[in-house]
């Protein structure tokens, strides 16, 4: 397996890139959180599908969210 690291430098362009990483790095935690919050309620893995359309309302609320396309979302979800 081959791994690639990349540094973003404090440029104008690379700030957008660079929140919208992190917004993509807050979804991915939140789903994780959610799956072990989920799981441990319930004793059930929690359905693919409810998350990404519970993600999808968050992401109408939260804005910070909002920079990462709705795709990117649904890989991320998976």
């Amino acid at each position: 397996m081959k791994t690639y690291k990349f540094k973003l430098y404090q440029a104008k362009n690379n700030l957008i890139i660079h929140s919208c990483i992190n917004a993509s790095g807050s979804i991915y935690n939140h789903c994780i959180a959610l799956h072990k919050r989920y799981y441990r309620m319930f004793g059930k893995h929690l359905n693919m599908y409810r998350l990404m359309k519970h993600i999808a309302k968050l992401r109408k609320r939260i804005r910070y969210w909002q920079q990462v396309g709705s795709q990117a979302v649904q890989d991320i979800c998976y």
